[in-house]
């Protein structure tokens, strides 16, 4: 990343319910989705993961990109494992978050599988030296998880603000890509001021871009 404007940062907490009037029906709409993706079976998801990072190594943002920053996904979520093994593979430098106390994101680069460990919440994440929350502004390509993307690349989250909060700190004009199912990519999702887009979304079925 060279001297890009960065989007305006947002480093305070998610607005609360009364601040967010979009907030029953984000969560309406996250019972629904989060129900759909626990009756995927397993074997499913691992299928739908490979092909997901077939199309994302196969994305020339990803391809010419020394750096990515990344994440190890959980549950029923788009598999992350395989994708991150082969950016690791291609020598391309891998990013990952930690969750930090505040629910803002500290990060760290990904040094091999025994380079995790677990964590609150049930995540793995890296053990490496924290690099702080402004690291996410220098990888090339930034994947994200969610819950539901827009056809104008809103994206939705799981309502803690930690991605809304990062994404502020990524440069105008990086590639950020959400990673979902095909049935999480709808014409509109509520949003506010506050939520972050994306500007492309992978999906089993290949990558839309914004």
């Amino acid at each position: 990343m060279d001297g890009r404007n960065s989007a305006a940062s947002q480093d305070g907490p998610p607005p609360t319910p009364a601040e967010d009037p979009s907030a029953g029906a984000k969560m309406a709409l996250r019972d629904q989705l989060g129900t759909a993706r626990h009756r995927i079976p397993l074997a499913v998801v691992a299928e739908r993961s490979a092909e997901i990072a077939e199309h994302v190594l196969a994305a020339p943002e990803v391809r010419r990109a020394a750096s990515v920053a990344a994440y190890v996904s959980i549950g029923h979520e788009p598999g992350t494992g395989l994708l991150i093994e082969r950016l690791h593979a291609a020598g391309k430098r891998v990013l990952l978050p930690i969750v930090l106390p505040d629910l803002d994101l500290d990060w760290a680069w990904y040094a091999g599988p025994d380079s995790l460990v677990r964590a609150r919440m049930g995540l793995l994440e890296p053990s490496g030296p924290r690099r702080g929350v402004e690291a996410i502004g220098t990888p090339d390509a930034v994947l994200v998880p969610g819950v539901a993307v827009d056809r104008h690349g809103m994206r939705m989250g799981r309502g803690g603000g930690c991605y809304d909060r990062a994404l502020g700190r990524v440069p105008v004009g990086t590639f950020v890509c959400a990673l979902l199912y095909a049935s999480e990519v709808l014409a509109e999702v509520p949003h506010t001021d506050h939520d972050r887009p994306v500007t492309a979304v992978a999906t089993e079925i290949g990558i839309t871009r914004f």
